[in-house]
């Protein structure tokens, strides 16, 4: 097998209007979905300065997510991770193309550019 036929293994959300959110559950799963499975346009997302999942919110047809959208897959990065029981929590978000590692980092460690901060209270979707 390629190591670009290997898939990150994820936590799958299905949030209104086709669009998916995948959340990483290992160090070596967040480089591969952030890195080969995100697609440029993709949203990218992680709580801000705790340890926790990366998040993508994937496009249905290049489609541009609504504000709803963007804050439901905040929600979800900021419950998978180390801020799941706070309050509000900051959560960075930025196109995956933003994305990048730096030569030696260690797996799960990126770092981005042109982000934005949404404040959420951590959640899942409602089922």
């Amino acid at each position: 097998m390629r190591a670009k036929d290997i898939q990150p293994d994820c936590w799958r959300y299905e949030l209104p209007g086709g669009w998916e959110v995948l959340a990483g559950k290992t160090d070596a799963d967040n480089d591969l979905l952030s890195l080969r499975t995100a697609k440029a346009n993709d949203l990218w997302f992680h709580v801000r300065s705790l340890p926790g999942s990366h998040t993508i919110l994937r496009h249905p047809d290049g489609e541009k997510p609504d504000n709803t959208t963007i804050k439901a897959a905040a929600a979800i990065a900021a419950w998978h991770s180390k801020a799941r029981d706070a309050g509000t929590v900051p959560v960075s978000c930025t196109e995956a193309k933003h994305v990048g590692k730096p030569r030696g980092a260690k797996p799960g460690s990126v770092t981005i550019k042109r982000e934005k901060t949404i404040k959420v209270r951590p959640a899942l979707p409602e089922k």
